[in-house]
């Protein structure tokens, strides 16, 4: 017996006075109101209701039960609520600041789809990686070396110069006797890539090329970083989509392959569970990865 719906249909019929607008009150047909009622009577083991032909008057003992059967039906209503409430609520999660406004809104439209309403907050790694320590955000969108990633964007070095499509090599951007004293040509880091499985990569290629320390530049925001590129014949590390988003000609570097790599960490997993709820080609938008390759294989490579 559902004792909640049982008791739902005694209160009603009980204030009304009548099974006929008591179940029309409760929007149950009536016969399903009369037993309700007489399975709680005999759950109870005594008589609620005094029936007649046309009207419902509770019993002595039915008098005594009837507030705490109100009680149960207020507090199964308020559960209720509540939980609409909790299913309403707003999901915070931590994205990288380099989403662009038009996937991360069409991540929010995924996410109203799946009845999970999305508050993304845009962060830079480490922010992403203390709010989802703190729980300040229910999951977050972390850094990770591209061997251990659901998503992989490829990363390289984009310039103003003309398009071209054969890799640049960072051997080249070492200064030769003529040009010694000339300003040297530098690599913009943004901070979205400002993490040890990416920079120090870099850093490491530098060193190995004899370029100067100088050459290599973390900027403290992408905008820094793309006015510097803008400006001069520097160099920006960034991915396809935002070297075109930049107006940038993008190239891969010719020593080496850097990767963004991305997973999901969440502190509950019924919180990881919901995200996963969420299509992986939206997060791969938002992510950078063109529509023809947002789907994933197995350890998050783009097909």
């Amino acid at each position: 017996m559902d004792i909640v719906a049982a008791c739902r249909a005694f209160v009603s019929v009980s204030s009304h006075g009548s099974f006929t607008a008591g179940a029309a009150a409760a929007r149950i047909p009536q016969s399903v109101a009369s037993r309700r009622i007489a399975a709680l009577e005999q759950h109870f083991g005594a008589r609620l209701l005094d029936r007649t032909s046309r009207t419902a008057t509770l019993t002595a003992f039915g008098r005594d039960m009837l507030p705490s059967a109100r009680r149960l039906v207020e507090l199964a209503e308020a559960m209720q609520d509540e939980a609409e409430r909790a299913r309403s609520r707003p999901f915070r999660m931590a994205v990288p600041a380099v989403c662009g406004p038009l996937p991360l809104a069409r991540l929010v439209a995924d996410g109203t789809a799946c009845g999970l309403t999305l508050d993304l907050h845009p962060a830079d790694p480490r922010e992403r990686a203390e709010l989802a320590r703190t729980q300040e955000v229910r999951a977050a969108l972390i850094a990770v070396p591209a061997d251990r990633a659901v998503w992989r964007i490829p990363l390289g070095l984009a310039e103003t110069g003309g398009p071209h499509s054969t890799p640049i090599y960072l051997e080249t951007l070492r200064a030769g006797r003529a040009d010694r004293d000339s300003r040297r040509r530098r690599v913009w880091i943004q901070p979205e890539d400002d993490v040890p499985h990416i920079r120090d990569r870099i850093i490491r290629l530098r060193d190995s090329l004899g370029l100067q320390p100088v050459q290599v530049v973390v900027g403290p925001a992408l905008v820094t970083a793309a006015a510097a590129v803008l400006a001069s014949d520097d160099l920006l590390l960034c991915s396809p989509a935002q070297a075109t988003e930049l107006g940038l000609n993008w190239r891969p570097i010719g020593e080496l392959d850097p990767a963004r790599g991305y997973d999901i960490t969440a502190a509950h997993p019924e919180d990881a569970d919901r995200i996963a709820t969420l299509p992986h080609r939206g997060i791969a938008r938002c992510l950078g990865l063109p529509d023809a390759r947002a789907e994933t294989t197995g350890n998050g490579d783009a097909r």
